[in-house]
């Protein structure tokens, strides 16, 4: 019955054969990610309950969005699970961009530089930063960047990071996934060992975790290990799916109101920022989000195991634990991208009717096609694959709010190549 349910979906016998010889060596692992999900749940549980959440802190504000009382309690529930000591969570915060942007303005003054000890962070922050000239980068404003890339087995360059940083060195940023990159997503103990390493030399800089597409993969967060700031958005793992916008900053109370300040205006900080009905969704997705992060998960890691079989390279193979939601894959051609994405857009609940084409995109370099049939736009924790049109033509795929359906999103990816006569 359930072959048969998939054939009516699309999926061919050979597809589907090919998808449960992949998933009978998947169980253990499996197994692991849903006690993640267990122990993140109860953590995120336990956070609510302490900061007593009610049914009248649900609803929202308008205007000045003064005494928003759901809005304050929310940022302690964020605190509370990411053991920081405040968070700013804020639909106004447009995207993770914005969200790291806010954060490094915020912590920076002109003279100082940043450091990026793990190579080149991802490509909508090389505007931010000014890698790549851009009207109203950090770069117009005197703040400088240095970056040490990583060894060639991907560890930390430990003493060309020591050689690295100086005493303009104010910040370091830390990304935790890959980005459009081949190199390993660290994990909060690899970041923690590195952040030791750091203070060892300069015990006063600030450390900035961008901890998008992280979140909940683990039992601990980049927080638990010494950062300062651990940043990311509502709109990937801890929106749970629910949140139709936002970002979140986590870390010391100092830190944060600094944020507060650059987001809103000196002197307002997070007394201002109406929540317009979003508390709900805020909350609820919250509450979803190791669950729905442990589908991802999954998702990724039978992407890894089925496309593995057919002899793509992966990132990272399917041996490896996960410690992030992206599954990167080398396809070898622009033909592979738009076929494979193709399918990820004819598995979705939403334009599932509509096929992806590269495009120009805002902050990045190079073309990009992007597949993503979301309930919410650009929502990168719904099923979703992308990446850049150059060499070695890499898709990055995430997501999916369920494991069922990033199962089917990932053998209609494999049915679109057999379609075009490019696989099996």
């Amino acid at each position: 019955m359930r072959e048969e349910t998939y054939r009516a979906c699309g999926i061919s016998h050979e597809v589907f054969s090919r998808g449960e010889e992949a998933l009978s060596a998947l169980a253990g692992r499996f197994e692991e990610i849903d006690r993640i999900a267990e122990t993140n749940q109860l953590k995120v549980l336990q956070a609510m309950q302490k900061n007593r959440v009610a049914a009248d802190l649900l609803n929202g504000t308008t205007g000045y969005g003064y005494n928003d009382a759901g809005r304050d309690t929310l940022e302690k529930v964020y605190a509370d699970t990411f053991h920081t000591e405040d968070a700013l969570v804020r639909p106004q915060i447009t995207c993770g961009t914005h969200a790291l942007s806010i954060a490094l303005a915020a912590s920076l003054h002109p003279g100082d530089e940043i450091l990026s000890p793990v190579g080149r962070p991802y490509d909508t922050l090389e505007e931010v930063i000014g890698i790549r000239p851009s009207v109203g980068s950090l770069a117009e404003y005197g703040i400088t960047y240095a970056e040490v890339g990583l060894l060639p087995d991907g560890g930390f360059d430990y003493e060309g990071i020591r050689n690295a940083i100086n005493e303009r060195t104010r910040l370091i940023e830390i990304q935790r996934s890959k980005g459009y990159s081949s190199r390993e997503t660290f994990s909060p103990e690899q970041i923690g060992e590195l952040i030791r390493f750091i203070r060892g030399i300069k015990p006063d800089v600030t450390v900035m975790v961008d901890n998008c597409y992280g979140e909940f993969t683990r039992e601990t967060e980049p927080s638990d290990h010494g950062a300062d700031l651990t940043v990311g958005s509502l709109i990937k793992n801890p929106g749970g799916g629910l949140a139709p916008c936002g970002g979140y900053i986590a870390g010391r109370a100092d830190l944060v109101e600094r944020c507060a300040k650059r987001l809103t205006a000196p002197g307002l900080g997070k007394e201002v920022g109406a929540s317009l009905g979003v508390n709900r969704s805020f909350y609820q997705g919250f509450f979803l989000a190791p669950v729905v992060t442990a589908a991802a998960v999954k998702g990724a890691l039978f992407a890894a195991k089925l496309y593995e079989g057919l002899g793509f390279p992966t990132w990272p193979s399917s041996d490896k634990t996960r410690y992030d939601i992206i599954q990167a894959i080398d396809l070898g051609s622009p033909e592979y991208m738009k076929a494979f994405c193709a399918g990820i857009q004819a598995a979705a609940p939403v334009d599932s009717f509509v096929r992806p084409v590269p495009s120009d995109m805002p902050g990045y370099a190079d073309q990009v096609i992007m597949a993503a049939g979301a309930f919410v736009q650009g929502s990168s924790i719904e099923l979703s694959a992308d990446g850049p049109l150059r060499s070695p033509y890499r898709i990055y795929f995430q997501g999916g709010l369920t494991w069922y359906h990033a199962k089917y999103g990932i053998l209609m990816s494999l049915q679109k190549l057999v379609d075009a006569g490019l696989a099996l």
